[in-house]
């Protein structure tokens, strides 16, 4: 049995999240740090547009689709507010992102779970 396509997106999502909590995560620890400048994930809705989510074919006499091929780029944050230390995290706003990353985490997590249990119980019978 071929794997399901929506674990593959379930996946690059929570490398996704990894790579923002890092990110976040950075951003907090050089927040005294003079001249450091913010970074940003590239939000995953366009890692999405410029992947090809294709359906897995799971037998022989199905078409063939291409498989999810998604990447992320990590850049400086767009016209930041600069300190006078030329520093540019705003604390609040890491924390913000930060409770944004957990949910989306256990969000990933719940879906998964259900499409598991569903795939489970269709498999028993």
């Amino acid at each position: 049995m071929q794997p399901v396509n929506l674990f593959d997106l379930a996946t690059q999502q929570a490398k996704w999240l990894s790579v923002r909590q890092t990110t976040v995560a950075s951003n907090v620890a050089n927040i005294n740090t003079p001249g450091y400048r913010a970074l940003e994930v590239e939000p995953f809705e366009n890692v999405l547009n410029g992947s090809r989510v294709a359906l897995k074919s799971t037998n022989p006499n199905h078409l063939q689709f291409g498989a999810t091929n998604a990447s992320f780029a990590v850049g400086s944050t767009e016209d930041p507010a600069v300190l006078p230390s030329e520093n540019t995290v705003k604390m609040e706003d890491e924390l913000a992102n930060a409770g944004e990353v957990r949910r989306s985490f256990e969000l990933n997590t719940a879906i998964v779970k259900a499409f598991h249990r569903m795939l489970m119980n269709t498999s028993r019978g």
